[in-house]
């Protein structure tokens, strides 16, 4: 069990895998994260596909189960395994470094059971970094913080896709990434935590790389502010 909270839980408890103490502190991110929000309503439909998969794994001719027909089974047992060794692989590769969209990996894991491919307990589930920041980029720095960076817009029906990479920065910190629109009006992007080491700095020259995404279009978008939990702006990426 972990306190702490990484976007890719959305797949876990879209499935209800996570244990007490992670759902708990989930949903309590959940209540301030729209991106996480949106993810969990993609997420849904996933969700009830794995669980008819696991009702006809189970045997679709047999008596159903106390409580009515209508209730739905758990997931198959191979799906469990696969999101629990890729939660368990996903801590352990970043530590909090990256934080990863996890709706596309649970759409391909569905697809891969869809058409019968399981893997065997010997094999592994390789988690892969993210890409680097994709569409139309825009670029700040601030001498005063020497954090600098970019942002990666793509236009989507539900708003913007937003890829960030940071540098510059050293920890420990809490930081969040903020869409501020023509109007004044905020929205989060994303959330994460700055470990010591930092990032794009001496010792540690990879950069901090993550995806988000705003219900703000690109045209009502003025600017991208990068803000400490603790209060004030490391770094400002006007459009």
């Amino acid at each position: 069990m972990s306190s702490q909270v990484e976007h890719t839980d959305v797949g876990a408890y879209a499935l209800g895998l996570l244990e007490d103490g992670d759902r708990r502190a989930f949903e309590a991110h959940l209540r301030e994260c729209g991106t996480c929000q949106a993810e969990l309503g993609e997420m849904a439909g996933t969700a009830r596909v794995l669980s008819a998969l696991g009702g006809a794994a189970s045997g679709g001719n047999g008596p159903a189960p106390e409580g009515g027909e209508d209730e739905p089974s758990a997931p198959p047992a191979p799906v469990i395994d696969m999101m629990r060794r890729r939660r368990k692989e996903d801590r352990r590769f970043r530590r909090g470094a990256y934080v990863v969209g996890s709706a596309a990996a649970a759409a391909a894991l569905a697809a891969g059971i869809g058409v019968g491919t399981v893997l065997s307990d010997d094999e592994t589930v390789r988690p892969q970094p993210p890409a680097a920041i994709t569409g139309d980029r825009f670029h700040g720095a601030n001498a005063s913080t020497g954090a600098s960076g970019a942002v990666g817009l793509v236009d989507k029906g539900w708003g913007t896709q937003v890829g960030l990479e940071l540098r510059g920065i050293k920890g420990p910190l809490r930081c969040r990434l903020e869409a501020v629109s023509r109007t004044g009006e905020r929205g989060v992007v994303a959330g994460w935590r700055v470990p010591d080491k930092g990032y794009g700095v001496p010792g540690q020259p990879k950069p901090l790389v993550m995806q988000g995404g705003t219900g703000l279009t690109r045209q009502e978008i003025a600017r991208f502010e990068v803000r400490l939990q603790s209060g004030g702006t490391l770094l400002t990426i006007p459009l």
